[in-house]
């Protein structure tokens, strides 16, 4: 497993891959993070992010089945592992504790 520091970006992929739980592909992937940052988001820094993910092990990938809609072709589904889980409950814990430790009045 590659080191697990995850970037900005990386974090939000593999955000989004934990919210498309069972339908996390790489179209499913671009919309969910355009609906939650409101901004357009490129498929290939999708798939870049999610290929550094996977040599992280923090997520895992299979092939799903042909679907006639995507012409016969085949969709990639990605799945948080369990050490990406881990990974993301380390952040947020982290995020939180120092939200907490902000002074009141560093914050107007």
């Amino acid at each position: 497993m590659k080191g697990t520091y995850l970037g900005e970006f990386e974090e939000v992929v593999l955000l989004a891959v934990a919210l498309r739980y069972g339908e996390a592909y790489g179209a499913a992937i671009v919309g969910e993070l355009e609906k939650q940052m409101n901004r357009s988001v490129n498929l290939g820094a999708v798939h870049s992010a999610l290929n550094r993910l996977q040599e992280k092990g923090l997520v895992t990938s299979v092939m799903g089945g042909v679907s006639p809609e995507r012409g016969g072709r085949r969709k990639r589904l990605y799945q948080v592992t369990p050490a990406g889980s881990a990974a993301l409950r380390e952040i947020h814990q982290l995020r939180n504790q120092m939200w907490d430790l902000i002074p009141k009045i560093a914050l107007p």
